[in-house]
């Protein structure tokens, strides 16, 4: 059955005219009667009665009337939805906590008011866990400390950071890395860091949270390995001996990225995005 047909059929019983249904549909009048006598001729019955003062369903046309209807609002539904297949309607977004702390609310912020009709979720955790979550399809981007090492990922944009040793300044700091908690990059990277650059024995302390970590690096509780961008955020830059560590030894930068299989419909907005 023609839903073209159906279409014609529903305006025709909603205005009880033919004539009034070719002004509604901008066809000719005589295509409207041409359309109804298709669809009669493909179901085998007659669905009007010529009155004078226009059409009136038979009882054939009032049990079709309801399908027809249900139809027509699917099919317009469906059109709908496939003229906004190539819009970006909802992004979920993945982030480290660092990030998160430093340049996510700006972020999201532009981002709402150049696409006021996309709907954003951000979901924050380690490298580790938000890397899993974008390869199972659970956000579509991600910000991540370091390059991504699968071949399944593409990075949009890259933000430098500047990673620092950071101590406390006015007491000795003890053999303590205190970090963030397991899955982080720079957990990862200052273990490796300690073991290979300070030839030390270390104790680890990981916590949940970047303020108690330099919290406890002012007052001498250890040391750590963290992007300069995250200690300036939160106002501690006087207050900690900083080492800044050269490229050649630790090059994290933050990456925006997604799977090679699921380009955000705003993959040029994100590429050209000025962090």
């Amino acid at each position: 059955m023609d839903s073209n047909l159906l279409k014609v059929f529903v305006e025709v019983v909603k205005e009880k005219s033919i004539t009034k249904a070719a002004i509604n549909l901008n066809f000719a009048q005589s295509n409207i009667t041409s359309r109804i006598k298709q669809l009669e001729k493909s179901i085998g019955t007659v669905l009007f009665h010529r009155v004078p003062k226009g059409v009136v369903l038979t009882k054939e046309g009032e049990k079709l009337y309801p399908y027809a209807i249900e139809i027509v609002k699917k099919i317009e539904l469906a059109n709908n939805e496939m003229k906004n297949i190539n819009q970006q309607t909802h992004l979920i977004i993945g982030s480290t906590e660092s990030n998160a702390s430093v340049r996510i609310i700006p972020f999201l912020s532009q981002l709402h008011k150049d696409f006021p009709n996309i709907s954003l979720e951000l979901i924050t955790d380690t490298t580790k866990e938000i890397t899993k979550k974008l390869l199972e399809y659970k956000i579509d981007i991600a910000f991540i400390s370091g390059e991504p090492q699968n071949d399944d990922f593409v990075v949009l944009n890259k933000i430098d950071e500047i990673i620092t040793l950071v101590e406390s300044k006015d007491n000795l700091s003890p053999n303590v890395f205190l970090s963030f908690k397991n899955g982080c990059a720079y957990n990862e990277f200052g273990q490796n860091y300690f073991k290979q650059f300070l030839n030390e024995n270390y104790k680890v302390l990981e916590f949940g949270n970047y303020e108690t970590i330099l919290g406890c690096i002012k007052i001498g509780m250890g040391k750590s390995i963290l992007p300069l961008s995250i200690i300036k955020k939160l106002n501690y830059e006087k207050d900690l001996h900083i080492t800044k560590l050269s490229k050649d030894v630790a090059n994290l930068p933050t990456c925006m990225i997604c799977r090679v299989d699921n380009l955000p419909k705003i993959k040029e907005y994100l590429e050209d995005y000025q962090f």
